[in-house]
């Protein structure tokens, strides 16, 4: 792990624990375990504010290129629960996958538990939306 540990911005760990809290997850032992392991990954993040989160740390909304042993490269968006469509390759912060994912950065290689079993992912490229800043005066 290129950090020692997760680098969650305040604002965005305070969104997360909410939904992390809301969620319907206890039917589904995939879903259930994938929770589980990111909550106990929560207890040691570095909760940090938004200018001290380096650039190649995946967050919400971040665009993640990444590469398992069945994907050579793939690029997911980690968005909002209402907000996912696997369509155009968002997904949802709350699915396995984008849990797996969060908080770590570029170059960092993790080992989920996933419904087809245990997979190894490694994070390519982490990219992230700017938004347009305009002069109001």
């Amino acid at each position: 792990m290129k950090y020692e540990h997760l680098i969650i911005e305040k604002t965005e760990y305070k969104k997360l624990k909410n939904y992390l809290e809301n969620a319907h997850y206890s039917n589904d032992p995939v879903f259930k375990r994938a929770i589980g392991t990111f909550l106990n990954e929560l207890k040691t993040a570095r909760v940090v504010a938004a200018s001290e989160i380096p650039e190649d740390v995946v967050r919400f909304n971040s665009k993640v290129t990444i590469r398992t042993p069945f994907i050579d490269s793939k690029t997911y968006q980690l968005v909002a629960p209402e907000e996912s469509n696997l369509k155009i390759d968002k997904i949802s912060i709350l699915s396995p996958m984008a849990l797996a994912l969060f908080g770590y950065a570029v170059n960092d290689s993790i080992e989920w538990q996933f419904p087809n079993g245990t997979n190894n992912i490694q994070i390519i490229e982490v990219t992230h939306d700017r938004p347009v800043i305009t002069n109001t005066l």
